[in-house]
């Protein structure tokens, strides 16, 4: 087998110099415009548009690699629709498996009828949930940590939802709750190790996708990192025509346009590529109306850097396009959930904790005199000042342009204060804070507005913090950074696990952040 690819590609070699006559090169680019007329003279210039292919020659072997593979059955736009049925058949068999090992176990009557029916309308709300955020796009597939945080919030969430209608409509006795959790414990699991398989087949499918011929039509060689993208996803370059290098004339476009147009007429191409930088678009989109004559589908692939902005969401305010340049860290779904997990939290914890914040009032100003409520200004979300609220516990009430952080053995702290700050019970009052929607149970702890003016001039990213609510406890705080941070090291620290906190945000990490919290609070680290 080697020696007849060797054969083969000796062939191609012998062949190259026909073929520059032509304006062809080995990889099947032609070359349009003043490029080939200067090719076409003279020796030297048949010597230097020699070299030039045989340096190109050997980057072509992985071109043909990649074409000679042995291609899957499904292309890779096809992979969307694929995810989407697996997914539709995995829940319907979670359904029927889950009924049929239920009726074994408790030797009642199958009723696969109805189980299937329920999981019928389970897939379709889960699978148009996911469609709808993304999720089942290739290169979302390929995001472990995301699938799996979006697969388990939308079974939960659709699970819940179902659980309302089916009490709102009194129609809880058709269902047998054993079938209903074994239904959602194996439709979970099979989603989840379904997005292992994506994961794994994505990242080592690259190249083996089947796919359509098509023509790439680009302004210059640079394109051939293109044409390699192309040939991984599944798309067989037949020809790849280039604009020589003066592409400042319409002319040139029309030359190369009208090469393609011949080539593509008659053959079994089924797509056309072009690659063109946007400042081009008023020359080319001229030219590229004669590609009208063909009853193809024609796709513009933006370089350079303004190609950078067609990646960003793209929305319409009527007929205006929107470019999205940056998103807020949380959507209006994940805004919700944290808020409605915000006010069900502090509301509960401040019903059951309210004997104890009573006897803590009463200790305080048996203990020293002042108030009982601390208040200090703090900027909370998108730098809004508010008034935090805290039990006291020094004998000053500092809320300046300069205040002093607390330190081990600092003799501003009352003798109860040093018990309440070692418990973080003084901190207890923010849940007032938390139902006012100035911050929320978890989020980068909020710092004395003069620290905030000082560190904001020292550290770059320090006021990105701001981007979500403060919180009574945060990542930090769990990560061992809770307490003073004397210098701007430090400091740095602590910003930076806000932000990846901020970045990677989700109800479940919010929910092991807040049960970490109880552990650090009874180990006392740094409460001082």
């Amino acid at each position: 087998m080697n020696m007849v690819t060797r054969a083969t590609r000796s062939r191609e070699l012998s062949g190259t110099a026909e073929k520059i006559n032509l304006g062809l090169d080995s990889a099947g680019i032609l070359v349009g415009g003043a490029n080939r007329l200067r090719q076409a003279r003279g020796p030297v210039g048949h010597a230097a548009a020699a070299n030039a292919q045989a340096q190109n020659f050997q980057d072509n072997y992985t071109s043909l690699d990649l074409e000679n593979r042995r291609r899957w059955p499904i292309s890779y736009r096809s992979i969307e629709i694929v995810a989407i049925i697996v997914d539709i058949l995995t829940i319907l068999s979670a359904g029927v498996l889950a009924d049929t090992i239920y009726g074994l176990t408790t030797e009642r009557p199958s009723e696969i009828t109805s189980y299937a029916g329920a999981a019928a309308v389970v897939a379709a709300l889960f699978t148009s949930l996911l469609k709808e955020r993304g999720f089942y796009k290739p290169t979302a597939l390929l995001a472990w940590t995301a699938q799996v945080r979006a697969v388990t919030i939308a079974w939960i969430g659709v699970f819940m939802f179902l659980a309302g209608c089916v009490f709102a409509l009194k129609i809880g006795s058709t269902f047998s709750r054993g079938t209903i959790i074994l239904f959602a414990t194996i439709g979970l699991s099979g989603l989840i190790v379904q997005r292992a398989f994506w994961r794994s087949a994505l990242e080592n499918g690259m190249g083996k996708f089947s796919g359509r011929s098509i023509v790439l039509i680009s302004e210059n060689f640079r394109a051939s990192d293109l044409q390699q993208a192309l040939l991984r996803h599944g798309f067989r370059v037949e020809r790849h025509f280039v604009l020589g290098a003066d592409s400042s004339h319409s002319s040139n476009w029309d030359d190369i346009i009208s090469q393609a147009i011949s080539y593509i007429r008659g053959s079994n191409v089924l797509e056309v590529f072009i690659a063109a930088e946007l400042q081009s678009w008023a020359k080319l989109h001229v030219s590229t109306e004669r590609l009208r004559l063909l009853p193809l589908p024609v796709n513009l692939v933006t370089v350079g850097p303004t190609s950078e902005l067609l990646k960003r969401p793209l929305s319409a305010i009527g007929t205006t396009t929107v470019i999205e340049l940056q998103r807020a860290p949380l959507n209006s779904f994940e805004l919700l959930i944290k808020r409605a997990f915000d006010i069900v939290f502090a509301g509960t914890a401040l019903v059951a904790l309210m004997p104890l914040l009573a006897l803590v009032a009463i200790v305080i100003k048996l203990d020293s005199p002042g108030p009982v409520i601390f208040r200090q200004t703090r900027h909370g979300f998108n730098g809004k000042p508010f008034h935090i609220l805290k039990f006291r516990t020094m004998t000053v009430l500092e809320d300046g342009d300069s205040i002093k952080q607390a330190v081990r053995s600092d003799k501003r702290v009352t003798r109860v204060g040093l018990w309440l700050r070692r418990t973080s019970i003084d901190e207890l009052p923010q849940l007032i804070n938390v139902l006012r929607g100035e911050m929320s149970i978890v989020g980068p702890r909020p710092h004395a507005a003069a620290h905030d003016n000082h560190f904001d001039q020292v550290i770059a990213n320090y006021a990105f913090r701001h981007r979500m609510k403060p919180g009574i406890t945060g990542y930090a705080q769990v990560k061992g950074l809770r307490g003073e941070t004397p210098t701007v090291e430090a400091m740095q620290r602590r910003v930076d696990i806000d932000l990846w906190y901020i970045d990677n945000w989700s109800f479940l990490l919010d929910f092991a952040i807040v049960l970490r919290t109880v552990v650090v609070i009874a180990r006392g680290q740094n409460a001082y």
